[in-house]
């Protein structure tokens, strides 16, 4: 199994929990290792252990900006299609009015359907490739309706009109479902943050050993601390889990205004 795929498997809790106990033990092997370099050498000058952990530090902090930036740009994204999918539905549904009579009953019936597919999945998550699968067959049967439309509608343009509305409805499908399903922080960056976490925090405990100073409680609140920024991340990265969900209120108020008729 690949390490991607493990990590967006496991429990936003249990992610948590992982990621802290990983900077809370390499906080206190380093500060295991500081100790005892201080009590075999305590005749010997210290070396700047302080400059070199603000370093790593900053270079720790330039990696989270930089992961955090990726998974906001795609939360961001995935907002933006939502409106942009809503709107197209919501267009293709008008221009269906321009279709003759049976083509336009069958046609808003479909897309009525559709949306209800959408809100299905949303509120069942667990449920997302049945609903796919759902879709590609809506989009085949809403395709099939105008098939020959061109050749019996004497008003080609407005025909037109609709097919390309239509068209953007099937783009913005394939564009969401790419983007939310397939597009994740790459496991490259997750390995990249977790080696220099643990050696950054190896180091921060490092120094509290050299400095003979208690590390229990600030090791603690370090851990939970920066675990909660690393759980952040993971939780912008997964579309369908976790309190950072975008909004899905305008297909709830396309639904509605599908379901009472309303245009």
């Amino acid at each position: 199994m690949q390490i991607d795929i493990w990590i967006g498997q496991l429990p936003l809790w249990l992610f948590y929990v992982i990621t802290a106990g990983i900077v809370f033990f390499s906080i206190l092997a380093g500060f295991g290792i500081g100790r005892n370099f201080r009590k075999r050498n305590k005749g010997e000058s210290e070396a700047p252990i302080g400059t070199i952990v603000g370093a790593m530090l900053g270079l720790i902090a330039f990696i989270l900006a930089f992961t955090f930036g990726m998974a906001s740009s795609r939360f961001d994204a995935r907002k933006t299609l939502l409106l942009d999918e809503v709107n197209a539905i919501g267009t293709a549904y008008l221009r269906a009015d321009f279709l003759p009579a049976p083509q336009r009953a069958n046609t808003q019936m479909l897309l009525r359907k559709y949306v209800d597919v959408r809100m299905a999945v949303i509120m069942h998550p667990e449920t997302l490739r049945k609903a796919l699968a759902e879709s590609e067959v809506l989009h085949s049967q809403l395709w099939s309706q105008v098939v020959d439309l061109p050749k019996q509608s004497g008003d080609s343009v407005l025909t037109g009109l609709y097919i390309q509305s239509l068209n953007e409805v099937i783009d913005l499908h394939s564009k969401r479902v790419t983007v939310g399903t397939q597009y994740r922080i790459p496991v490259f960056f997750w390995l990249a943050l977790y080696f220099v976490t643990i050696l950054t925090m190896g180091m921060v405990g490092y120094d509290f050993g050299i400095a003979g100073r208690g590390v229990l409680p600030v090791s603690l609140t370090l851990a939970l601390a920066f675990s909660a920024v690393i759980l952040l991340i993971e939780d912008l990265d997964r579309p369908a889990e976790g309190l950072l969900k975008v909004n899905q209120q305008p297909m709830l108020e396309l639904q509605h205004k599908f379901s009472t008729g309303a245009k």
